[in-house]
């Protein structure tokens, strides 16, 4: 059964939450849980390929809060100006003109949390090709973890998203191509989502 909702008051998302995906991206691990946000008008059902620059995807794990808890599990596409990205990390300053732009977050349907989180895991393909394929036993912030983390420091209301980092395996996105993102719990589908690159 799937839950339909209002939109997020916003979307909070975790950076290098895999360390498979630091590596590729040449980062070091930080010693603090590393979080930026998105605003409503960053979600969006179009996967657009070119916005004034290249834009990479990113899969994630997502997750609906409402009541202070974790009550639904779904998948997203985080989209990232990665060349702005590069000059935004080198001045030290924040990532939103990178992450935050409009249409830069996609989501799937979310469905009722199950009650083991453990066996959870994504993947990612693109036409047939895997890309990316992340397990929550590979994170180094799992869920419970972020949503402790988060609730230490900002108020999350009713239905507001996390989006809980993304494998390796992140690359540039190519018009006319599908990517079909994938939702198990150990080998069952949980939830299967596609887009066609724009």
């Amino acid at each position: 059964m799937t839950q339909s909702v209002p939109a997020p008051s916003k979307v909070v998302c975790i950076g290098k939450n895999y360390a498979d995906h630091i590596e590729e991206m040449g980062g070091l691990k930080p010693d603090d849980m590393t979080v930026f946000l998105k605003p409503p008008s960053a979600i969006t059902t179009v996967l657009q390929t070119y916005r004034d620059e290249p834009v990479h995807y990113e899969t994630e794990i997502c997750f609906r809060i409402c009541d202070h808890k974790l009550v639904a599990v779904g998948l997203g596409l985080d989209l990232t100006k990665r060349e702005t990205q590069g000059r935004l990390k080198q001045q030290g300053l924040p990532w939103e003109r990178a992450k935050a732009f409009d249409g830069s977050a996609l989501f799937s349907e979310f469905v009722p949390l199950p009650d083991e989180l453990n066996d959870l895991s994504l993947t990612l393909h693109v036409d047939d090709d895997l890309r990316q394929k992340g397990l929550i036993s590979m994170m180094l912030y799992p869920p419970h973890v972020i949503l402790s983390e988060l609730s230490s420091f900002m108020s999350l209301a009713d239905h507001d998203i996390i989006m809980t980092g993304t494998p390796a395996g992140v690359g540039p996105l190519e018009a006319g191509r599908c990517y079909q993102a994938t939702l198990y719990k150990g080998s069952t589908i949980l939830v299967s989502q596609s887009w066609i690159a724009v």
